[in-house]
């Protein structure tokens, strides 16, 4: 495997890091030397991202346990903070690791550094920084059914992370929802919620579903032989009303004990949703567009991959160069 690759996209305002499965889009907002000096620091704690998760992964394979376990690394450690509130239910530190990586580069990016915004977005689950008086525009796509597709986080809100998890993703699920996306206090709450919700939103046994061990299609997952999900064959209004419905409790559960601030789930045109989504939303009318003032955050159940957030704007036209390069680029 090569080392880590860092490139600036075509706007020339983002990064994309790149190290074998972690993919990052990184941008800030600011003083010109104050995004500079952040960048810089989101390169530089890029480089050893990988290898601390690998020197720990048999640990963060291993379900979480009633005490919390301890680890070397910052970024193994907020995995296993982000799941011990939800043992005894099953779940490994892995269910946070895409979150977890976005909140560690994002809180080496800002730190010291006087930015107004900035967000670490990691194949779909994103970190988000703001500064006092600030907010950051978001758009959910292709929900419909009266469900609002414009989200406002402002500077005073709880919320600092986004993430989306379904069976249709690049990760396994135990569940049938094509997308859960869920509103959290960091990025790893937020991955690991959504996971689980997305978990709960099932018609156990029902045949229109198909289902393999995990180990079947990867010898090494966290899952072992726990059936994941395949295939969902059509289902019937009521069916799909029951398996929202299971899923919605999740929610409206880690809701109450603070875990999440809200969370959106859809199935098959259909779509539930708990907390304050509303309170959130901005005009439907004008469409979202990218610009050095505005995040545009797109969540689609269509996207290949494990979340289903991305920037606007393709990821990769620029070719890949050292982390050292990029960081005497954003230096001048």
């Amino acid at each position: 495997m090569t080392g880590p690759a860092v490139s600036w996209l075509p706007d020339g305002r983002r990064l994309h890091l790149n190290h074998g499965p972690i993919d990052l889009i990184v941008e800030a907002f600011g003083p010109d030397v104050e995004r500079r000096a952040a960048f810089r620091q989101a390169v530089a704690c890029f480089q050893t991202v990988l290898e601390q998760l690998v020197a720990e992964l048999p640990a963060l394979r291993r379900p979480v346990g009633a005490v919390p376990r301890t680890f070397a690394s910052s970024i193994a450690r907020r995995m296993e903070k982000a799941v011990l509130p939800h043992f005894p239910l099953f779940v490994t530190p892995m269910a946070a690791v895409a979150g977890s990586v976005a909140d560690a580069v994002l809180a080496a990016m800002v730190a010291g550094r006087e930015v107004e915004r900035a967000y670490v977005n990691n194949g779909g689950d994103i970190a988000l920084h703001l500064a006092s008086g600030h907010e950051i525009n978001a758009a959910i796509a292709g929900t419909g059914h009266g469900f609002a597709d414009r989200l406002t986080i402002c500077a005073g809100d709880l919320v600092r992370g986004i993430a989306t998890s379904g069976w249709r993703g690049r990760s396994h699920s135990l569940g049938i929802a094509d997308a859960v996306t869920v509103l959290g206090r960091d990025a790893a709450a937020a991955d690991v919620a959504a996971t689980l919700i997305a978990n709960a939103v099932d018609l156990p046994g029902h045949r229109a579903i198909s289902r393999v061990p995990a180990c079947a299609i990867d010898p090494d997952s966290d899952l072992g032989e726990r059936p994941v999900t395949q295939g969902v064959g059509v289902l019937s209004e009521a069916e799909t009303a029951e398996a929202l419905a299971r899923g919605l409790a999740v929610a409206d559960d880690m809701r109450n004990r603070g875990l999440i601030e809200a969370a959106a789930l859809f199935l098959q045109g259909e779509s539930r949703q708990c907390g304050a989504f509303e309170g959130k939303t901005s005009s439907r009318t004008a469409p979202v567009t990218p610009s050095p003032t505005r995040f545009a955050g797109l969540l689609s159940p269509a996207k290949q991959g494990r979340g289903n957030a991305v920037m606007y704007g393709k990821l990769l036209s620029s070719p890949p160069c050292n982390g050292g390069e990029v960081a005497r680029e954003v230096g001048r």
